[in-house]
């Protein structure tokens, strides 16, 4: 512990974002970085307390209070490599992460909690510059092959582990770059795409063999996916040619609203939206006749009130939308933790990102009951106000008699999540079981009902965070090395 009264003495600090009118005329990072003194100053109030609840809370388990007493004392290489043995993507984490473990930071119980996530941003950042970030690839390989069927945050993860151990790895993408949904759902504002082609040129050139643009089996894959001229692979040559396969895949079936009005133009699903934007920042091309989707000019409403919701705001201002409305169904979360969710738990507060202060209205307690429009086109929501209750645990919604109320909208997003794994494609072609969600069944651990394949990500748990995922690619690694090794 560098400095044993550093929480007493320095007040948390967070980097900020760069000014609104800057930033909403282009989609660099908009998350600013302190000096290196201010983020050592920043590290020296982690307590070093007896039982470290960040670790705890944190789904990759980064041993925080070792490498924020490195990162206070200046020596940045121990702090690198002290985090680099918990999380292999300190940078993705480090700019989308919510951070749970601060949430759980034992200074936060009755302080602000240690600014975790931007310090460890800064931690590999600074070992980056410092050179220290390079190919390692193992000095021997054990004949063992892993084909991994998805290139998003589990699979890299997954990939980086078995390739360290050994294993000759092939991760097999559908798109034409790596990434999954930190490439394509995630905007370039809250992570610049060049972070993602770093790390994987690193993973290549420690022998990890990448395949995109090649689709397995019958997979029916993300609106605007580019590569009609994709390499197609049966689902069972690929499980004949390698000692197992690991589908990490994701959960890309989007949830949506049977609503009178919903095959009018103009409503779309989050994701497809913000993954063509993505592409357009990338200059990449989409499949023949997909159309840009742009809210210039346009009064657009976001339905769903989360992260991804967030992200289509920050979207929708930056190409000119001239207002944007965010609803949600469920009612107004509150500031500060309740009584039933106590430190060190997660809380459910109210969360205001750099989308909301570039310019949204919020909604809560909202229904949509209805699209409205004319010539195939929507023109507005027909909603309502609903009240929700609690009884013996469960709560109930019940709409507000006479509420009813319209909303202009010439574009909609449906940003509401995702049920579950895509389930045409690979995993019907290898007939493997749901769960009752209609994930992929894993047995025990990562095992699929057939015994040559696994599943990590949320391909078995569902849509979840990218922490966590890159924490069960991690986990399946290790079985994997366990199992075959």
């Amino acid at each position: 512990m560098g400095d044993p009264k550093g929480f007493l003495k320095i007040q948390r600090k967070v980097a900020g974002y760069r000014p609104v009118e800057e930033r909403i005329n282009d989609y660099s990072e908009v998350e600013l970085q302190l000096p290196d003194e201010e983020r050592r100053l920043q590290a020296s109030r982690c307590m070093d307390c007896g039982v470290p609840f960040c670790h705890w809370a944190c789904p990759v388990h980064n041993v925080m209070p070792e490498w924020q007493d490195r990162l206070y004392r200046g020596d940045w290489a121990g702090a690198w490599a002290i985090l680099e043995n918990t999380n292999p993507f300190p940078e993705f984490t480090g700019r989308v992460c919510p951070a749970p473990c601060e949430a759980s930071c034992v200074l936060g119980a009755n302080d602000e909690p240690v600014t975790i996530r931007q310090n460890e941003l800064a931690v590999i950042e600074k070992a980056y510059e410092l050179g220290l970030v390079g190919p390692r690839p193992p000095k021997k390989r054990n004949g063992k092959k892993v084909a991994i069927v998805g290139g998003g945050p589990s699979g890299l993860s997954a990939a980086y582990y078995l390739n360290r151990a050994g294993f000759t790895v092939t991760v097999y993408e559908a798109d034409r770059k790596l990434g999954g949904y930190l490439r394509y759902g995630i905007p370039d504002f809250k992570l610049n795409k060049n972070f993602i082609d770093r790390r994987v040129a690193i993973m290549e050139a420690e022998g990890i063999t990448f395949k995109t643009n090649t689709r397995i089996g019958s997979a029916r894959y993300g609106f605007g996916t580019a590569g009609t001229d994709a390499v197609l692979v049966d689902a069972k040559d690929l499980e004949r040619d390698n000692d197992l396969v690991l589908l990490t895949i994701g959960a890309r079936e989007p949830r949506d609203l049977t609503v009178p009005g919903r095959e009018l133009k103009g409503i779309v699903q989050a994701l497809d939206y913000l993954a063509l934007q993505n592409r357009s920042c990338a200059q990449e091309a989409c499949e023949d006749g997909v159309e840009p989707i742009t809210a210039f000019g346009k009064r657009v409403v976001v339905i769903g009130g989360g992260d991804t919701g967030a992200d289509c705001v920050g979207t929708a201002n930056r190409q000119g939308a001239i207002r944007v409305t965010q609803i949600e169904v469920l009612p107004k979360p509150p500031e500060h933790r309740s009584p039933n969710e106590p430190w060190p738990l997660w809380p459910k507060v109210l969360k205001t990102s750099s989308s909301h202060l570039e310019g949204c209205e919020r909604l809560w307690s909202v229904n949509t009951k209805a699209f409205i429009g004319r010539n195939g086109q929507v023109e507005a929501i027909q909603a309502c106000r609903v009240e929700w209750t609690e009884k013996d645990g469960r709560w109930t919604m019940a709409e507000v008699p006479g509420s009813d109320f319209e909303i202009g909208a010439d574009l909609v997003l449906l940003a509401m999540g995702f049920t579950h794994v895509v389930q045409e494609g690979i995993v019907k072609d290898l007939g493997l079981e749901l769960d009752e969600r209609g994930n992929i069944r894993t047995r025990g651990t990562f095992h699929t009902s057939n015994p040559k394949v696994w599943a990590a990500g949320d391909s078995r748990f569902g849509a979840s965070l990218v922490v966590r995922a890159i924490s069960d690619g991690r986990a399946a690694a290790e079985a994997i090395i366990k199992n075959l090794g």
